[in-house]
């Protein structure tokens, strides 16, 4: 994981991050990556439980066939 991947995760939004989670295309190098996959795992875990309307809301506000 880059530094710069590193800073994008911590900074990104509940929205942000559910948008590259379900919109990746399958096999993402983003991934694929242990370390980073799982670091990315590790915030959208904490941003989920810290503030979860907010997270149901970026969920249905993203949907799963919108890019």
């Amino acid at each position: 994981m880059t530094a710069e991947e590193k800073i994008w995760i911590d900074n990104a939004s509940a929205y942000q991050l559910l948008q590259k989670w379900r919109f990746s295309p399958i096999g993402s190098s983003y991934f694929q990556e242990k370390e980073r996959a799982d670091y990315f795992q590790k915030k959208m875990t904490e941003k989920r439980c810290a503030d979860q309307d907010a997270w149901v809301r970026a969920s249905k506000d993203l949907g799963w066939g919108n890019n």
